[in-house]
């Protein structure tokens, strides 16, 4: 069994991660240029690692298999980005944010790792400032915020609503100076498919170029995996289709941890499918719920026009059961709240499964010119999927897999159970427990890439003999490539009757039926049942036009799509054998009488941490235990 040390320092909460940052390792200047570290993905995560670290005088290789950095899922991101600058001056604070954060979570992170994330969470707006990032301003000229779900202060600092792409536009500046200066070398159009593991430690990857298709190794001393979650295991999601779980997926069939994957975030702001044809589904940023108000019909069946619906026959319900919070409660208690509206048969459009958005009375009291500079751009995306204009009737929302709480194991170092090996931002598990915060996947891609890793990273290299780092035709990068290499060959050779997005759409709706957003032990056995004969199907059925010697799309998706059915497989073993509800996940024997997540700490405030045993052999569950020294494990209360 792995050993998960978590490597928390000791002493006050508060003075941990100073205290770390003065007692860890570190390499000499001179000495940095010798040590070579591979980063895979461009996203914030990977972008600010790969920038900083090369800054630092690291030689660094970065993989990314879009065309160009720009284009990694971060610049989807629309709402925010959260700092505990207290600016509005409403009561915030680094210890604020800490426990909103923590609390969002459902108690399910480690409390050193959230308050780390809280504390740098200043640096970074001064970092993106310093970089031109144009966050909105008050009349005055000073930084303005507005609030996000599960907190009462402002603290939420935003571009309009493409927050994501203006942070990412800094990062790729960064990261574009140093490969402008020879420090970074970087590859586009290139995808990991294999972890090289040496000695126990990660020493590269085997990479194929998605336009010739050749497959090359690529040596390191250290690798740092910031690759995004695996949302798109459930087919339809808010995530870029491109987005897949292969590169923490091999990492784990290495070796490494897969912890908590069955913590999948639902957001309850989402334009609702409108058919299966559809290739993803559009998020409407939660910043929407600072001035739209949600509701639906009173009455079951209330098929009239939204306009024709008096007030007094309309629910706000999340008014109604969150008094303190209203329409900024927590992601995942807004969408079970929605899915228990439209369950009871009060859900509006042509399918019934959604709620209405509304602004009018936004509109009323600030008027309309003020409405469209807050969120024109995201008014403007719900009118181009669905011809219809919200500031003369409210959206139609419904929730939606949207963001992957879970990911490989790391400890405080944001380093795996596999020595060398690191895992940032949502490729990791770290610091949202159950549920994330909205506006806190930004902070903390950034606070990974910019203020944790340079620190961390060089604690494990003052450990590694300089120019030590093996080479590509060492044994363990040969037998990488061949297997690498194997697997192309089935997915050519294989001749099945079926489309590579047959079987992505089939998991997709066993997932969603039995490992979204409700839960039961029965649902999640029969899909234990239903996804091992799935991949069974998949592999005798598949088929892959072309060959792996050029573009082949195909072959990429054949690649990702079976790790998904395995990874599927995984998540719904872990939601099986966690008997609770917390969070985002919600298993519906495990409940209030008044439908909110029924925790148990006592045999669940752990870490669950699945461990790879072998082809056709059940996975080991480690656990770690979620030791809280200075906040209480509570019942969470947003009413």
């Amino acid at each position: 069994m792995a050993t998960l040390d978590s490597k928390i320092p000791s002493g006050p909460l508060a003075d941990k991660w100073r205290k770390h940052k003065t007692e860890i390792k570190l390499v000499n200047p001179a000495n940095k240029r010798k040590y070579e570290v591979i980063v895979v993905g461009a996203g914030l995560a990977g972008a600010s690692a790969a920038a900083t670290l090369a800054d630092l005088g690291y030689k660094v290789k970065c993989f990314v298999f879009h065309d160009s950095p720009r284009r990694a899922h971060s610049i989807a991101a629309q709402g925010g980005i959260n700092a505990a600058k207290n600016y509005q001056n409403d009561g915030d604070s680094v210890h604020r944010l800490f426990y909103d954060t923590l609390k969002g979570g459902d108690y399910r992170a480690r409390e050193a790792n959230v308050h780390r994330l809280a504390e740098v969470s200043v640096n970074i707006i001064d970092q993106c400032v310093a970089q031109g990032v144009p966050f909105a301003r008050e009349y005055g000229g000073l930084l303005a915020n507005r609030s996000f779900g599960g907190a009462q202060v402002s603290r939420t600092f935003y571009a309009r609503g493409q927050t994501g792409q203006q942070l990412l536009l800094g990062a790729y500046s960064a990261l574009s100076r140093m490969v402008g200066a020879g420090a970074v070398d970087l590859h586009t159009n290139s995808e990991m498919l294999d972890l090289v593991v040496v000695d126990g430690q990660a020493k590269g990857v085997i990479i194929r170029d998605l336009v010739t298709g050749e497959i090359t190794r690529h040596s390191a001393d250290a690798v740092i995996l910031a690759t995004g979650g695996y949302g798109n295991v459930f087919n339809h999601s808010t995530s870029a289709r491109g987005s897949n779980t292969t590169a923490i997926w091999r990492a784990y069939k290495r070796g490494a941890c897969m912890a908590n994957p069955c913590y999948t975030q639902i957001h309850p702001t989402c334009i609702p499918v409108s058919g299966d044809y559809q290739s993803k589904l559009t998020l409407m940023s939660e910043s929407l719920r600072n001035d739209g108000r949600i509701w639906a019909p009173r009455k079951t069946g209330d098929n009239r026009a939204p306009a024709e619906i008096p007030e007094g026959d309309r629910d706000y319900y999340l008014e109604r059961l969150y008094p303190s919070f209203g329409n900024l409660a927590p992601r995942d208690i807004a969408s079970r709240a929605a899915k228990r509206v439209c369950d009871e048969g009060r859900g509006v459009g042509p399918t019934g499964l959604g709620v209405y958005l509304d602004f009018a009375d936004a509109i009323h009291r600030l008027g309309e010119p003020a409405v469209r500079e807050r969120y024109g751009n995201l008014f403007d995306i719900y009118h181009e999927i669905t011809a219809e204009s919200a500031y003369k009737s409210p959206m139609r929302i419904y929730p939606a897999v949207h963001y992957t709480m879970g990911g490989l194991w790391v400890d405080y170092n944001l380093m795996s159970n596999v020595p060398g090996l690191f895992v940032l931002g949502e490729a990791n598990f770290s610091d949202h427990g159950a549920n994330r915060l909205g506006a806190s996947a930004l902070m903390q891609g950034l606070a990974d890439g910019y203020f944790v890793i340079p620190y961390t990273v060089g604690d494990y290299l003052a450990g590694q003999k300089p120019g030590s780092r093996p080479s590509v035709d060492a044994p363990e990068f040969k037998q990488a490539e061949v297997n690498v290499r194997g697997m192309t060959t089935r997915f050519i050779s294989n001749k099945g009757q079926q489309p590579v997005s047959y079987f992505h759409k089939k998991l997709g709706k066993i997932m969603w039926e039995h490992c979204g957003m409700a839960r039961t032990k029965a649902g999640l056995e029969a899909a234990l049942q239903k996804i091992p004969a799935l991949r069974d199907e998949f592999n005798a059925s598949v088929n892959v036009p072309g060959s792996g010697d050029t573009l082949n799309q195909s072959l990429e998706q054949a690649g990702r799509v079976a790790d998904f059915i395995e990874l599927g497989e995984l998540m719904c073993r872990d939601a099986l054998t966690r008997e609770e509800s917390c969070g985002g996940h919600f298993r519906e024997e495990y409940q209030h009488p008044d439908g909110e997540c029924k925790r148990d700490d006592e045999k669940f405030g752990h870490v669950a941490a699945w461990e790879f045993q072998g082809e056709g052999k059940a996975p080991v569950r480690n656990t770690e235990p979620l030791n809280y020294e200075f906040t209480k494990m509570s019942v969470r209360n947003y009413k």
